[in-house]
């Protein structure tokens, strides 16, 4: 069963296609800048043939006509890996944000859609580009190849009450569904998995706190196979400061710089997703590598950009740790969690109250894809490096829901 993975943003589209016996990833891609005149596209498949149309070489007005790049891309010239679109059995879309209307994957119907698209006011610039993506795949497959959505929120459904409720008036909840959702359940769901496999226990009998740490960053605490709590909340502003979001703020400061500045809610809303976090404190690059090198070089904001955001991850780590009553096990994941050794290694050397004593050498080698176990033998606390499948993980859920509907 060949399995095509889509991930739209609102200027974006990234696919996989996977052949499903196997499990092997056949070819990827990405269209950017999506309706500018700055769009580009570029791909490559599992045995290393490539193309590339930069900015300038090619038009991409729309997600539709992204989509017809995505085909020719898979099915013609020097990267075909398929004669023809009907070998493509099924497609998992990627959704931000299922609110509490979508507790796990679906198969998409038109009830779907306009649920996804009800909740755009949650994820406003995701959750939109999602319907955009699942309405042009349908008029360029047709609606006979089925399609599902696999939902971020998905896997912290299992939250208590205590965990996704905010200290607002309950009517806020009751009215306006207004709590804590969360968002990258699916890479923190097969990390998790994988950890337990690890270890050699089953999931439901681990306390594990995941780490994925990116542009955008999330920790969540697992305890007995279900999610406890996890950073991000209402939207994926909130939590710890990313590279453009500045991550959980005295909501009073907010106010006081709108009311200061004669700000509106929608300009604040682009100051703290846009302009805040690594961005906002170096006034120098959202990209840790950029900053990084630069905080080599002495400048003294980047340097204090990195050093807040690892304080701030510690403390996650810390407060889950109290909150499940221990961990067994630390997961790093995402662009950063997985690429960068320094800020692994200062949060685990910083984590000695856990007992947790990593092998800096193991760590330096830990790099693009590498998986592998950081700490120490003995260590009470198990730290690990697991590169995240999102892709993977959105085909298996595709797999199995039409396999389902087979039956």
């Amino acid at each position: 069963m060949k399995i095509l993975v889509i991930n739209c943003g609102s200027s974006s589209l990234k696919y996989q296609l996977f052949d499903m016996d196997g499990e092997k990833m056949l070819a990827k891609g990405i269209c950017e800048a999506i309706g500018t005149d700055a769009s580009s596209a570029k791909g490559s498949t599992e045995d290393g043939r490539s193309f590339k149309y930069e900015m300038g070489q090619i038009e991409i007005p729309d997600h539709k006509v992204a989509f017809n790049i995505v085909k020719e891309a898979l099915t013609t010239g020097s990267c075909k890996v398929i004669d023809d679109l009907s070998e493509i059995s099924a497609i998992g879309h990627r959704v931000v944000q299922g609110g509490d209307l979508f507790t796990e994957s679906v198969l998409v119907t038109d009830e779907v859609v306009e649920g996804i698209r009800s909740l755009i006011p949650l994820a406003p610039l995701h959750n939109a580009a999602h319907v955009l993506g699942i309405e042009a795949c349908q008029e360029l497959f047709g609606k006979d190849v089925p399609e599902v959505t696999v939902f971020d929120n998905a896997f912290h459904s299992t939250m208590p009450p205590e965990s996704y409720l905010f200290a607002l008036p309950y009517k806020y909840y009751e009215e306006d569904h207004v709590r804590r959702y969360g968002a990258h359940g699916t890479s923190h769901r097969f990390v998790s998995a994988r950890a337990a496999e690890l270890v050699g226990k089953p999931l439901s009998e681990l306390k594990m706190i995941t780490c994925h740490l990116g542009n955008g960053a999330s920790v969540t605490a697992i305890k007995d196979g279900k999610v406890l709590d996890t950073s991000m909340g209402l939207t994926p502003l909130d939590g710890f400061m990313m590279g453009t979001r500045c991550g959980g703020v005295d909501p009073s400061a907010i106010t006081y710089i709108m009311d200061k500045h004669n700000i509106s809610p929608k300009e604040m809303d682009r100051i703290m997703n846009k302009e805040s976090g690594v961005l906002g404190i170096s006034g120098y690059h959202s990209d840790d590598r950029v900053v990084r090198d630069a905080a080599a070089n002495g400048n003294a904001r980047c340097k204090l950009a990195r050093d807040m955001q690892r304080y701030q991850v510690r403390k996650f780590i810390g407060a889950y740790t109290a909150a499940m009553d221990g961990v067994d096990v630390i997961v790093f994941t995402g662009g950063l969690g997985e690429n960068c050794q320094d800020i692994r290694a200062d949060i685990c050397d910083n984590l000695s109250f856990l007992g947790i004593k990593i092998d800096h050498d193991k760590n330096e080698e830990l790099l693009h894809g590498a998986e592998g176990e950081l700490t120490l033998p003995g260590c009470p606390v198990r730290v690990f490096v697991i590169p995240t499948n999102e892709e993977l993980a959105i085909a298996r859920d595709t797999k199995a829901i039409v396999e389902a509907l087979a039956k």
